[in-house]
């Protein structure tokens, strides 16, 4: 099937819980497991809305045919001393890795971002999610920094980097 993009909605919320629940629990490479976000659907429908009105942020899905594979999301900042910058975080299903479907949230979110006026976009990975890293790296992300011990995951400490795209 084709995969299509589009922005969350409010009438999203139950459906983008139970995917991050789900890939909470594919890998470690999250800040959350398979618990997902601790947020009722009530409570997530009120953040999708707050951004999908949102000028400089957005919540972007990966739908194969109509289950969610894929989200990214990009938060900038209304604050004038913070608005060049945004942050950016993506996740796809596992059963989904290889079709081109974090390039394909990647160049929408990119692109978003630019219109924005966006100047640096920034994100946090796993040091050790070489996928993750080669994905960020071909479009540009260059790392500034390493946080040791960020990640305690069943006894075991695991370093984040810190990577930026300079627009």
């Amino acid at each position: 099937m084709e995969i299509t993009y589009r922005e969350a909605r409010p009438g999203d919320a139950q459906a983008l819980l139970e995917f991050l629940k789900a890939v909470g629990g594919e890998s470690d490479n999250l800040t959350f497991g398979s618990e997902g976000l601790p947020f009722s659907a009530e409570q997530e429908e009120a953040f999708l809305e707050s951004r999908q009105n949102s000028p400089h942020s957005r919540i972007l899905l990966a739908l194969d045919g109509d289950q969610i594979v894929g989200n990214a999301t990009l938060d900038g900042s209304d604050n004038p001393r913070f608005r060049h910058r945004y942050s950016f975080a993506i996740t796809v299903r596992k059963s989904h890795w290889g079709r081109q479907i974090g390039s394909g949230l990647m160049e929408r979110q990119i692109a978003f971002a630019k219109k924005a006026g966006a100047e640096v976009i920034g994100l946090e990975v796993r040091s050790d999610n070489d996928r993750a890293i080669a994905l960020y790296r071909k479009f540009g992300f260059e790392k500034y920094g390493t946080y040791p011990k960020f990640f305690k995951i069943n006894g075991e400490y695991f370093d984040i980097d810190y990577m930026n795209l300079y627009l």
